[in-house]
C-alpha cells in the first residue's frame, strides 16, 4: 500500500510539472482581428487602439492581430470563418447579419435615423442593446457598435431627384432591405464585396454606389465618380463580434480586461468617425474631383417618399417595437 502511495505521488508531481510546462509552452492567447477598410479609417484606427490597449493591459496573456484591407476574409466569409475558429475578432457592416438574424436590418432602413446622435441613443438605449444579443443562439455575439457615418450616394451622373437614378446600376452590401431600397427608385442593385467596389467604378460595370465620407475617401471612390449626393439617407455602421464559443472560452479575468479594452477602443473610434466625416467630406470637396450635390428640401423630401414605403415591407422581420424604438429615437 505504501508502496502504491509513492507511486501515485511521482505520477501526480510528473503530471503536475507536464500541466505547468505545457501552460508555458501555449503562450498568449491570439486574437486575429480581420476588416476589410484601410488603417487610417475610424475602424482601422479603432483596431489599431485595440491593439495597443491590449499590448498595455493583457502583455503576455492576450495578443490581437490586425489584419486590415481583407487581407484575410471579405465580410461575406468572415462570419463563417469565425464559426470556424479561423478568426476571432471581425467588425462587419450591420447589412451583413441578415443571414444570421433579421432584426438587424432595421439599420438598413432608409432615412429612418435623423442624424448621428439619434442612431447613438437608439444604440446604447434598451432595444440597441438587445440586438447585440441577437445571434447568440446561431453562435455569434456582440460586443458594441462602431460608427461610420452616414451614407451617401455617389454616381456616374448627378442624382438630384429619384428619378435621375432609374435604371442605373448601384453596388449595394448582402442585404435585402438595400436591394428593396434602390428597387423602390426603379434602379438596379448589386450584391458586391467592398474589396471590389472601386474596379467596378473604374470600370464603370456600375453607375454608383453608397458609403460614408470616410470610405467615399480612403477607397477613392471620389476618383472616379464625377458626382456624390450628400442624402445622409442611412447608417453605416458596424457591429464587433465573436464568437459565443471562443468568448465563454477565455478566463474570466482576461475577459472583463478585454472588454474594458474593446469599450474604449469603441470610443475611440466614434469619436475619430464624427471627425472624419467632416474632414473628409472637406478633402473630397477640396480635390476638385467630384462635385458634391446638397439637396433641397423639397428634392430631399421626394427622396423620403419614394423610400419610405420599404419600412413597412421589413417591419414584420424587425418587429413593430424596434421600429418604434427608432423613431422616438430621433427626438432630442
Amino acid at each position: 500500500m505504501e508502496k502504491l502511495r509513492k507511486v501515485l505521488a511521482v505520477c501526480f508531481v510528473i503530471a503536475f510539472v507536464t500541466a505547468l510546462a505545457g501552460a508555458a509552452q501555449a503562450g498568449p492567447i491570439v486574437i486575429k482581428y480581420s476588416h476589410v477598410v484601410a488603417e487610417n479609417t475610424p475602424k482601422g484606427q479603432m483596431a489599431t487602439k485595440l491593439k495597443e490597449l491590449v499590448e498595455q493591459r493583457l502583455a503576455g496573456k492576450v495578443v490581437v492581430e490586425v489584419f486590415p484591407n481583407s487581407q484575410l476574409f471579405d465580410d461575406d466569409k468572415v462570419l463563417s470563418a469565425m464559426l470556424l475558429g479561423d478568426v476571432q475578432l471581425a467588425a462587419p457592416a450591420l447589412s451583413k447579419f441578415e443571414k444570421f438574424t433579421k432584426r438587424l436590418q432595421i439599420y438598413d432602413l432608409p432615412f429612418l435615423f435623423r442624424d448621428m446622435p439619434a442612431i447613438d441613443r437608439f444604440q446604447q438605449g434598451p432595444e440597441g442593446q438587445e440586438l447585440l444579443n441577437s445571434m447568440t443562439k446561431k453562435g455569434l455575439i456582440g460586443l458594441g457598435y462602431l460608427h461610420n457615418g452616414l451614407k451617401q450616394m455617389t454616381s456616374n451622373v448627378p442624382l438630384r431627384v429619384p428619378a435621375d437614378a432609374k435604371g442605373r446600376k448601384f453596388r449595394i452590401m448582402q442585404s435585402d432591405v438595400l436591394a428593396a431600397q434602390f428597387e423602390a427608385l426603379d434602379a438596379v442593385p448589386l450584391k458586391a464585396p467592398f474589396s471590389e467596389v472601386f474596379t467596378l467604378l473604374q470600370t464603370k460595370a456600375i453607375d454608383g454606389q453608397e458609403n460614408s465620407w470616410s470610405n467615399i475617401y480612403s477607397k477613392k471612390f471620389f476618383e472616379v465618380q464625377p458626382y456624390i449626393t450628400e442624402t445622409n439617407h442611412g447608417v453605416l455602421d458596424y457591429m464587433l463580434v465573436t464568437s459565443v464559443e471562443f468568448w465563454n472560452s477565455l478566463p474570466d479575468d482576461v475577459r472583463t480586461v478585454l472588454k474594458e479594452c474593446i469599450d474604449e477602443a469603441i470610443v475611440h473610434n466614434n469619436k475619430v468617425s464624427d471627425a472624419k466625416s467632416t474632414e473628409d467630406k472637406a478633402k473630397i470637396a477640396e480635390s476638385g474631383r467630384t462635385e458634391i450635390i446638397e439637396l433641397t428640401d423639397a428634392e430631399r423630401e421626394q427622396w423620403v417618399e419614394a423610400m419610405k414605403p420599404v419600412w413597412k415591407k421589413f417591419e414584420g422581420d424587425i418587429g413593430t417595437d424596434m421600429l418604434e424604438a427608432a423613431v422616438a429615437s430621433n427626438k432630442n
